[in-house]
């Protein structure tokens, strides 16, 4: 494996209009000492040709947990292509999609219909109709001269989606052999969802379920996203269904069981990674990156989620022990 350099910022928005890449990891307690400038890595890599890293890039994103772990996986693949790597994490959107359409920032891992919509607004107005649909390769297609507008590149999207997903007790599910939303829908119409506050008027979300599905719901409680809150309310019996994510690992331990969208209400949300033009001129980087598309899974996903957040492992470890298992670097 090539000797490159890898390393982790966290990037304040106050500091968005003024990125300095090249301080970004000076002073920051997620970033490696062994890695900076200078370093053993660097010099191992100057003194074997062979070794030398491909070019600098720039990988950013967003700072929860899931897109961490996804940061680190693309900043592994390409260390392990030879480039030397900085990864920048911010709090929103706004900031490190910005960033990356000004080239400051060469590629993020993004969730298809979001960043479908996200720049359709930058394109078309904060009024523009949906282009997103519940097809990864229709979003993809509907996503890319949007992103050509402004500078970007669709690359390959992975089988793996992280998107709104409905939970209900595991016992009820096996119980009366439920799979689906429509079977659950079908065995107890009427219920009670553990939701956010926007549930009631969000088309994917108390709407979306009553009209595409048939439940009749006839409270939400605004307990969150996918939160112990809403979900200990399925278990404790004041709900009968929480709003989750298809991702969320945790489900299975507080013996609950994810329902499958079967009507495709959900949009495509899933991980695609999205490259400044500029950077997608290197062909290598792009077909570095796509190697992922058709390995990683929702489920996938889901286990490397868990590992951080219910076993307290780093996202670096677990994203590097994922690509490794998988024939993906190292080889």
């Amino acid at each position: 494996m090539t000797t490159a350099i890898l390393r982790r910022a966290l990037l304040p928005a106050a500091l968005v209009a003024s990125l300095a890449l090249s301080a970004c990891g000076s002073g920051d307690p997620l970033a490696e000492d062994s890695a900076a400038p200078g370093g053993d890595a660097a010099g191992d890599s100057a003194s074997d040709p062979a070794a030398a890293p491909a070019g600098a890039i720039v990988v950013g994103g967003a700072n929860f947990t899931e897109m961490q772990v996804m940061e680190e996986m693309y900043g592994a693949l390409l260390t392990d292509a030879g480039y030397e790597v900085e990864i920048i994490s911010s709090d929103s959107r706004e900031i490190y999609g910005q960033a990356l359409i000004d080239g400051d920032i060469d590629v993020v891992p993004e969730y298809a219909a979001t960043m479908a919509e996200f720049l359709n607004r930058e394109v078309n107005g904060a009024e523009a109709e949906l282009v997103a649909t519940s097809d990864a390769a229709e979003t993809v297609a509907a996503m890319e001269p949007l992103a050509t507008e402004l500078g970007l590149v669709v690359a390959e999207p992975a089988e793996a989606a992280s998107q709104n997903g409905y939970a209900i007790l595991e016992t009820v599910a096996t119980e009366n052999d439920i799979t689906t939303l429509s079977d659950f829908a079908a065995f107890q119409p009427d219920i009670v969802l553990a939701a956010t506050e926007e549930c009631g008027t969000r088309p994917f979300c108390q709407p979306g379920l009553q009209d595409t599905y048939g439940f009749a719901i006839s409270e939400v409680l605004p307990l969150g996203f996918g939160s112990p809150q809403a979900k200990a309310a399925v278990v404790q019996g004041q709900a009968d269904m929480a709003l989750v994510g298809t991702t969320d690992a945790t489900l299975e331990a507080d013996g609950l069981v994810l329902l499958e969208d079967d009507q495709a209400l959900q949009l495509a949300d899933n991980l695609v990674p999205v490259l400044n033009a500029a950077s997608a001129e290197d062909a290598t980087l792009v077909e570095t990156l796509n190697v992922l598309a058709p390995v990683l899974t929702t489920e996938d996903l889901a286990e490397l989620n868990r590992r951080v957040d219910a076993d307290r492992e780093l996202p670096a470890d677990v994203a590097t022990d994922y690509l490794t298992e998988a024939g993906l670097i190292g080889g």
